[in-house]
């Protein structure tokens, strides 16, 4: 990135679209895997939605794993938002 860019906050196109084709619906919860790119690599990330009281609840997560392919780093993605729904359930909602 060039200095110009860096004085004026542009950000490089670094995320992977979220693919909605690859969300999984899981315990009530509903997965989206959303990893970032950094570099070479691909940073595990995923959106997790769920109906709380009638209201539609969203919780971004981002972990510090990395993986070099895109389709790893998907499946990455589910597998830790599956761990932290059986961890924390409705619960990884609260502020």
């Amino acid at each position: 990135m060039s200095w110009l860019s860096k004085l004026f906050g542009a950000k490089p196109a670094a995320d992977a679209p979220a693919d909605e084709s690859t969300a999984e619906d899981y315990n009530g919860f509903t997965i989206t895997p959303n990893p970032i790119r950094e570099g070479s690599t691909w940073r595990v990330a995923a959106r997790i939605t769920a109906e709380v009281d009638g209201t539609r609840q969203e919780h971004q997560l981002i972990r510090a794993d990395t993986m070099q392919d895109l389709d790893d780093a998907r499946k990455a993605s589910l597998a830790k938002a599956r761990q932290m729904i059986d961890e924390q359930g409705k619960s990884l909602f609260r502020s």
